[in-house]
């Protein structure tokens, strides 16, 4: 018996490091002025990571390993506090609802910017993407590294656009400044607005032949034309990677985008930033540039511009 027990001590060691037991490495950086607190959820049939939530003041790093076959989700809560008469932690954006720092199996409130991730999935290929489906409260990018072995498209991608302040105003999220103005901290997506079928693909348009981009989609997939932009944006939008490992940085510099091997821009064939957005409320189709949009193009020439300093 004793032999026996032994032989599946070592048999388990040994399937252990054979299968990859930690698949992957996730450095979260907070490039922001102000502090992010990231959030995580596992998905059904997958474990916790060793932490749920916790702070990233400006310019820290935290890594966390996740185990082999992991999927789940990260995101950036803002504007977080503890209450002082009920120790009670909540979030302007991005909240989990759990009353702590740590989200504990609770999911981001949204509006919230999602990166998204299954390891070691179909082919044993990873698959992940940043999703604006739930709306967008912080810029976020996505790098894979030290992959194993080519294939796949193994690519940076995440939205790099401050999209809060040029939210179309329907889909604004505003809350009361500390100097007793206002200010715009997330933006909705059309579902989160409306709830109607049209816009969160559900009903009779529960499928990508009835469900198709509408003006408020597109002004995501304009601005941030790697992200997913509503429910079946999948052609654009879903990348594979073999054994990496990710760094995902909240507010990045156009410079940290140089950590990606083999120019991940040219290998995705699709720009990290689009300097030509358009957006007219409603459902119309977008066409001429919105005046609102301004600041946003001039921060997209800017990056380029830094993009070519480096």
């Amino acid at each position: 018996m004793s032999r026996f027990l032994i032989f599946m001590v070592l048999h388990s060691f040994l399937l252990f490091f054979v299968s990859g037991g930690l698949a992957a490495t996730f450095t979260l950086t907070n490039n922001c002025e102000y502090t992010v607190w990231p959030g995580s959820l596992s998905g059904a049939g997958t474990g916790e990571l060793e932490t749920t939530g916790f702070a990233l003041e400006k310019g820290e790093s935290r890594s966390l390993n996740a185990p082999a076959k992991w999927s789940g989700r990260f995101w950036g809560r803002t504007l977080c506090s503890t209450d002082s008469a009920t120790g009670k932690f909540t979030c302007g954006t991005g909240d989990c609802g759990s009353g702590t720092m740590e989200c504990s199996g609770g999911g981001a409130a949204p509006p919230a910017t999602l990166a998204e991730f299954t390891l070691d999935g179909s082919g044993g290929m990873d698959f992940y993407d940043v999703s604006l489906v739930d709306g967008y409260n912080v810029p976020m990018l996505v790098v894979p590294q030290g992959a194993s072995s080519p294939g796949g498209n193994c690519s940076a991608t995440g939205c790099l656009v401050d999209l809060n302040g040029v939210c179309p105003s329907d889909l604004k999220v505003v809350l009361a400044g500390v100097d007793g103005g206002s200010e715009s901290v997330a933006c909705k997506s059309a579902c989160e607005a409306f709830g109607s079928p049209q816009y969160c693909c559900s009903g009779a348009y529960g499928n990508p032949n009835t469900c198709k981009p509408s003006s408020y989609s597109q002004f995501f997939k304009n601005a941030c034309p790697r992200a997913y932009s509503y429910a079946f944006d999948d052609a654009s939008s879903t990348f594979t990677c073999y054994n990496a490992n990710y760094l995902i940085t909240f507010c990045p510099s156009t410079t940290s985008q140089k950590s990606a091997a083999d120019n991940p821009e040219a290998a995705a064939g699709l720009p990290l930033i689009n300097s030509t957005m358009a957006f007219l409320s409603g459902d119309a189709s977008p066409s001429m540039p919105h005046a609102a949009l301004l600041p946003v193009t001039l921060a997209v020439l800017a990056a380029i511009a830094a993009l070519l300093k480096v």
